[in-house]
């Protein structure tokens, strides 16, 4: 009887793989996934830093107030005339023009602003030709009036809220204070609301402390021109005024 030695443990594997070759396996399956390859260690990640972003408002350079510090402003009508032309805030643009007439005059007319044609001269086109009539008629002479401009430029569409606003309120009760006229004749419905004043016709008393004025108002001088009704009416509320003081 043939004796054999036991098969070594690489014989005895190389058999079994040789076995399942011939039955047609030649590939190992596994339902679970294998890695073949093993995964990078982890770095332990670093807790986030928390970056607190501020949101910084622009900033917005403050709008001066118009006329500037109320200390520094003139305090003699002389001396108006010149800050009038002068004062940086008072306007943005256009051709400045002065008021014309005295102080303490019988009569301060006020209109909203210089004609398109003015130069060195305060109405000196159509509307102050309408003004000088209106001035003769009434009884009242040329160095008896005071003739003044709620804006000193020429400013066809200007934002009278924003006027007021600004200050320009306070420019025209400080002109009116320095002119001391013994009676206010404003032209111009938008100047009202600077005077403190509703937009309407008619005799009222000026809303200035110690000023004991009284004014009559009526449409600008373009709006009288182009309406010989409203020259009439104010003609009439003028008749009124003047004959009751």
């Amino acid at each position: 009887m043939e004796s054999r030695a036991a098969p070594d443990l690489a014989q005895t594997y190389a058999a079994a793989i040789d076995w399942w070759r011939e039955a047609g396996v030649d590939m190992d399956f596994a339902n679970a996934p294998a890695p073949w390859l093993a995964e990078p260690e982890s770095k332990a990640a670093a807790p986030a830093r928390k970056v607190e972003r501020k949101v910084v408002a622009p900033v917005i350079p403050e709008k001066p107030q118009i006329g500037g510090d109320p200390a520094t402003w003139p305090t003699t009508l002389d001396e108006f005339a010149a800050w009038w032309l002068a004062e940086p805030t008072l306007s943005p643009a256009g051709n400045r023009v002065p008021p014309r007439g005295t102080v303490n005059a019988d009569l301060m007319v006020i209109v909203p602003m210089p004609e398109l044609g003015d130069s060195d001269t305060l109405l000196s086109g159509p509307h102050g030709k309408l003004v000088g009539n209106m001035l003769r008629a009434m009884g009242v002479a040329p160095e008896a009036a005071y003739l003044a401009s709620a804006l000193p430029a020429h400013l066809p569409h200007a934002d009278w809220a924003a006027l007021k606003a600004d200050g320009m309120d306070a420019v025209l009760a400080h002109h009116i204070t320095l002119a001391a006229p013994k009676r206010l004749l404003v032209l111009g419905n938008d100047i009202l609301p600077l005077l403190g004043l509703e937009k309407r016709q008619g005799v009222r008393d000026l809303p200035l402390s110690d000023s004991g004025l009284q004014l009559l108002s009526s449409f600008a001088p373009d709006n009288l021109l182009a309406n010989a009704k409203a020259r009439a009416a104010l003609w009439r509320r003028w008749l009124e005024w003047t004959e009751k003081t």
